[in-house]
């Protein structure tokens, strides 16, 4: 099952060219997430295979700003559990909140993002949401484009949960 959704995910997001990552790393190979995020039947598929991979305990799941929103909101729709939509930075008006929806005060939440190269975003959120007063352990994603966990993550003390990583993301035959 997996290695058809890396088929569809790679046939539908799958681009070639040069393309500077988040990261400030340059690659020829590049997954538009929105491609595959905006696809709703896709993107359900995905989000129910991710569900086996939510840690035990988990009582809030935090989608990062963007990608992550539209996981975590299917994810929620799956599995029932509250979601918080983790901006980048606090909004200077409103509820000037970092994180909105649910409240992880108190909380175990693990995080959610779409594709993982360094996992510096993740990184940097889980700072903010644990300052905030959330319990971090883990993060989930879709993609993981590295055979194992960036050691960033591992350095924050987090468990990487991918679906996919690179030995599944291959064109159809």
């Amino acid at each position: 099952m997996l290695e058809e959704l890396g088929r569809r995910i790679y046939a539908t997001a799958h681009l070639t060219g040069e393309f500077v990552l988040r990261s400030g790393q340059t690659t020829t190979e590049y997954f538009d997430k929105y491609r595959f995020e905006a696809d709703p039947v896709l993107l359900d598929e995905v989000t129910a295979a991710m569900v086996p991979l939510i840690p035990e305990g988990t009582e809030v799941l935090a989608g990062l700003e963007m990608g992550g929103i539209p996981v975590v909101t299917a994810l929620g729709r799956h599995t029932g559990l509250p979601c918080a939509f983790v901006r980048k930075e606090a909004k200077p008006y409103g509820t000037c909140r970092l994180a909105e929806g649910a409240d992880i005060e108190g909380r175990r939440v693990t995080i959610v993002e779409d594709v993982v190269t360094t996992g510096g975003q993740i990184v940097l959120s889980t700072n903010d949401l644990r300052r905030l007063g959330a319990t971090i352990t883990d993060a989930l994603c879709v993609i993981n484009r590295n055979a194992t966990t960036p050691a960033p993550l591992t350095e924050a003390g987090l468990t990487l949960h991918a679906l996919l990583n690179p030995e599944h993301l291959v064109p159809t035959a």
